[in-house]
C-alpha cells in the first residue's frame, strides 16, 4: 500500500498523467483538459479502426489507466471500421472537439503520435502504422 493507497493505481494515475503532460508539451497548449481529450480521441480513431487482435496488442503496453481510456466505449463488434482518407481520420478526431475545434489538427495528432512512439515498442507501431492507408500514415 501507499500513502494514497493502492501502489498500481497511483502509479497507473501517475503514469496518465505523464502521457497526458506528453500531449500537452507536444501541442504547445498548457491546457492538461484539452490534451486528455486529443489522447483519448486519437487512442479511439486508432483502437476503431484496428483488429481486435492488434488492438489488444498495442493496450497491452499502455499503464491501466491509459489502457481503460482507450478501450472506455469500445464495440468490438463494429470493428475494424476502416478509414481510407487522411480527411476522414481528421473528421473523427475533431468530432471530439466541436466547441473548440483543434486548429492545425494534423500537428496534434501527430503530438499523440510522437507520445505513442516513445512509450509503445516499435514493433508494435510500426504494426499500428501499417494498418492504415499510406495517406492516413503520412499524419503519423
Amino acid at each position: 500500500m501507499s500513502a494514497l493507497g493502492l501502489k498500481i493505481i497511483d502509479e497507473s494515475v501517475q503514469s496518465a498523467n505523464v502521457w497526458i503532460n506528453d500531449v500537452d508539451y507536444r501541442t504547445g497548449w498548457d491546457h492538461k483538459q484539452r490534451a486528455y481529450r486529443l489522447l483519448r480521441s486519437v487512442l479511439h480513431v486508432l483502437r476503431d479502426h484496428l483488429s481486435v487482435d492488434e488492438t489488444a496488442q498495442l493496450a497491452a503496453q499502455m499503464p491501466i489507466l491509459v489502457r481503460g481510456i482507450f478501450y472506455e466505449g469500445w464495440n468490438p463488434s463494429k470493428c475494424p471500421a476502416r478509414m481510407r482518407s487522411r480527411d476522414e481520420f481528421i473528421e473523427r478526431v475533431q468530432a471530439d472537439f466541436k466547441t473548440d475545434p483543434l486548429g492545425d489538427a494534423p500537428a496534434a495528432i501527430a503530438a499523440v503520435m510522437d507520445v505513442l512512439d516513445g512509450r509503445i515498442s516499435e514493433g508494435e507501431m510500426k504494426d499500428v502504422r501499417h494498418a492504415f492507408s499510406e495517406e492516413i500514415r503520412e499524419l503519423f
